[in-house]
């Protein structure tokens, strides 16, 4: 081999390459789906190390949708990663596109392919990652940057909850009587429970502090913080406990609309602590969840 083609073979390893990352989830493939496709969820999980931040300044998680997020970190300048996603098979695989760039320089180009596969103890993610990189050190970037974001995937998984309805309804008619403040606390809460207002303001950066009143009259305060609320098709917000109180969950609200005229209503909820997830889950929380989307359901059909 000569010193030339050596060292194309060289410059080749370091900026081709196809990696592959698999993490077992003792969670359903439904749940690991939500995860991994959310953006509300992916804000959470994205940023590898706690030094790092990462925002979301554009996010349509479907095929041929875009994604653009932030990555920031002190002393470093910021990187801007465009996801595209090419192929959405709900809990089978996903396909999408990643361009990272810094100062407007393109970094690295790359084609991911997760594939979920059911086991008796949850979920199997297989990443495959082919980059392209500009930048020698991008290989091992990703490599590092994927296998940390898989382990706080993993430490999700422990904690999240996933609700879903099909409301005989338009998305246009339940995004509606959801993010109105005049009808959500109409409907809001399991059976027998009613909402009492302090302030709503259903828009992103606003707020909804409330009480749930029990059908004993047990008073739980409440106050959620919209962090995104993007027409017609998602918002995501912080619960806490009380004004300003401790966090309770981050949770999201997605809108489907389906081939017969429904909507499918994803509700997910990843809870600070497991402790707090298998706690809610004592106390019934998924069939409460479950009674607050039929409320939902019953008051769009009322009116």
């Amino acid at each position: 081999m000569t010193q030339q083609s050596a060292a194309v073979e060289a410059l080749s390893s370091e900026r081709f390459a196809t990696l592959t990352l698999e993490r077992d989830f003792a969670a359903p493939a439904s749940v690991v789906w939500q995860i991994w496709t959310s953006p509300a969820a992916r804000l959470l999980w994205a940023p590898p190390y706690p030094a790092v931040t990462v925002d979301f300044l554009e996010a349509d998680t479907r095929v041929g949708g875009r994604e653009v997020s932030r990555c920031s970190a002190e002393g470093h300048p910021d990187m801007l990663c465009d996801v595209r996603w090419l192929d959405l098979a709900p809990e089978l695989r996903s396909i999408s596109s990643e361009v990272m760039t810094c100062d407007g320089v393109i970094q690295s180009a790359a084609l991911i392919t997760a594939d979920l596969q059911a086991r008796d103890t949850g979920t199997r993610l297989t990443l495959t990652i082919q980059i392209s990189a500009l930048d020698s050190e991008m290989t091992g970037g990703y490599r590092a940057g994927y296998g940390a974001c898989l382990g706080n995937m993993a430490s999700m998984a422990d904690r999240t909850m996933i609700l879903q309805r099909r409301i005989p309804a338009p998305r246009d008619i339940v995004w509606g009587t959801w993010v109105n403040p005049d009808t959500l606390p109409q409907w809001w809460g399991p059976d027998g429970f009613s909402c009492r207002t302090t302030r709503i303001d259903l828009s992103t950066g606003g707020e909804w502090l409330f009480d749930m009143i029990g059908p004993d009259g047990t008073v739980y305060p409440n106050h959620h913080l919209y962090t995104l609320v993007s027409a017609p098709d998602l918002l995501s917000y912080t619960l806490l406990w009380g004004e300003n109180g401790p966090k309770h969950a981050d949770a999201w609200a997605s809108f489907e609309a389906q081939p017969d005229g429904s909507t499918r209503v994803t509700l997910g909820m990843i809870f600070t602590t497991e402790a707090e997830y298998q706690t809610a889950r004592g106390f019934g929380a998924v069939e409460l969840g479950h009674q607050t989307l039929a409320k939902l359901e019953a008051f769009i059909a009322a009116t």
